[in-house]
């Protein structure tokens, strides 16, 4: 029995052997995800509520704490991008950071949930420059585990196909991250609803930052020991100047399908940014649903993995655009009924809306993390040289930044409308205050859903493009040219906005061919 409903589940995801040579590879490579999805989550839901609801900053001081920390991160990840791209290891080049990371992410995590007694002396100054240090510190371990972890895909998967299985495997994981890590936070604090966060709930969270710094510990370990990766000892490492060091990025950049690939992760994390750093004050202060957030929140988590089969299927049928091209408008119209919600809108609308916009965003997202491996191809194509750590690094690079100019901006945003949080007696907010909040809660993100779903429209790259690419590279490498028809040279110069003679691949190498012969 158990065999059959394996070799139907094999012929369902487009997998041939054994569940050890095959899904258990995919498997260990994406329970790393479970801390990525896990840990940015519970920061994106309680963190900028949790310095404004329980350590009395207003939204503007939270925001500068969440912006500062991603400052930073605008230069570590090209740092750590630079350098796991050039690490020599038995282990790899990427791998050995995952167990280096461990230690460092279970001591950060913990710091920014637990101030040791700072914050409660009362002074708004020394409780921003507590949190910002906490956030900066964990934004560095982060940085140090999922830059090379994102590298390391290229590697183990070539194949087009192979990809898609892993990051549908990868984005199940993510969400396995954030449903498990928020029941941990709900039984930490006792299944809470936002209007008991107060100065009183320190001591709560202290207790949740020990209980998800041990939670995120053990999948990295797991990877670590679970995957494996081509020693990097005999790789050789020429010199690397600050000059050469920005000229890597700048080329990166020069990549059209590194751009299109910008351009959707770009908007998709504008549209997130916007509505997940004002879910909680839009339920608190406009639905007034307190008691109902938890179960808001679980049932978003839902909604988001249960298009994981949709998106996969739709991925491998017609190509890594059409789940994006089809979920956009749910997307859109579960934010679009933010703008009609109040307290005495029934809780079924409330459900509705969460439903249709996690469902939506789980094929809005899914696109960038599909298309990346296939970015670092084009990129290789062009310079003759695997990079994953420098790409990956953008990869990590927009969606840190963003996130935190978008916490920024929210509080800038819900300031200037008069929006007044922390304090019981605000729940009847102005009308520019409820304004404020519909502004970032559903009219931006709706904005940004538009601009992401014709970006997505607008990527060149197929299937049979990627494979045609993979064979020519591999026929440069053999033989130190290549043999394209007249349209195949085409679509290269498109897909990657080069001329053919000015790309790697399109270079005759006259002496790796008297080598062959």
């Amino acid at each position: 029995m158990f065999e059959t409903m394996w070799e139907r589940f094999k012929a369902a995801i487009g997998v041939e052997g054994s569940f050890g040579s095959t899904v258990f590879p995919m498997i260990a490579y994406s329970s790393a995800n479970i801390f990525s999805g896990g840990s940015t989550y519970i920061i994106g839901i309680y963190f900028l509520s949790f310095l404004t609801e329980v350590e009395k900053l207003n939204a503007g001081q939270a925001g500068l704490v969440i912006l500062f920390a991603k400052l930073w991160d605008a230069v570590s990840d090209p740092v750590m991008g630079l350098i796991t791209d050039r690490t020599r290891s038995k282990y790899g080049r990427h791998r050995r950071y995952l167990l280096w990371g461990v230690i460092p992410i279970a001591i950060t995590y913990f710091m920014m949930w637990y101030s040791f007694g700072i914050s409660a002396l009362g002074n708004p100054l020394y409780t921003m420059v507590y949190y910002s240090a906490a956030y900066i510190l964990f934004s560095t371990a982060y940085t140090l585990v999922v830059v090379p972890h994102t590298a390391m895909l290229p590697e183990l998967a070539p194949a087009y196909s192979l990809r898609t299985q892993y990051n549908s495997v990868g984005y199940l994981m993510n969400s396995v991250g954030m449903v498990s890590s928020f029941m941990l936070v709900s039984i930490t604090l006792g299944f809470f609803d936002m209007e008991s966060l107060s100065a009183g709930s320190r001591t709560k969270f202290m207790v949740l930052g020990i209980v998800l710094c041990l939670w995120f510990s053990l999948p990295l370990i797991f990877t670590f020991k679970k995957t494996w990766e081509p020693s990097s000892l005999s790789m050789e490492l020429p010199p690397l100047s600050l000059r050469e060091s920005i000229g890597e990025y700048v080329q990166v950049f020069r990549n059209h399908a590194f751009r299109q690939y910008f351009v959707i992760s770009f908007f998709n994390m504008m549209c997130t940014g916007f509505y997940s750093n004002t879910d909680q004050y839009f339920i608190k202060y406009i639905a007034q649903r307190f008691s109902l957030f938890n179960m808001l929140t679980t049932v978003s988590g839902v909604a988001e993995a249960s298009g994981f089969p949709l998106n996969y299927w739709l991925t491998m049928k017609f190509g890594k655009q059409r789940c994006g091209k089809l979920l956009a408008p749910i997307l859109f119209f579960g934010l679009a009924m933010g703008l009609f919600m109040n307290e005495s809108t029934p809780a079924f609308f409330l459900f509705l809306a969460c439903v249709l916009y996690n469902f939506g965003f789980s094929g809005i997202g899914f696109v960038p993390t599909n298309i990346f491996p296939d970015v670092t191809d084009v990129d290789e194509m062009i310079t003759g040289r695997r990079r994953e750590g420098v790409i990956a690094t953008f990869s990590s690079f927009v969606k840190k930044t963003v996130s935190g100019v978008m916490a920024a901006m929210t509080g800038f945003i819900l300031n200037a409308f008069g929006f007044v949080t922390g304090q019981e007696d605000t729940l009847a907010q102005t009308a520019q205050g409820v304004f404020g909040v519909r502004l970032t809660f559903s009219i931006l993100p709706m904005i940004f859903v538009v601009f992401s779903a014709i970006s997505i429209y607008r990527y060149s790259m197929t299937k049979k493009d990627h494979e045609m690419i993979r064979a020519a590279i591999q026929e440069k490498k053999e033989k130190g040219y290549v043999t394209l028809t007249e349209e195949q040279i085409k679509r290269c110069e498109k897909i990657s906005g080069q001329k053919f003679e000015d790309m790697w691949i399109g270079r005759y190498d006259r002496a790796n061919e008297e080598v062959l012969q």
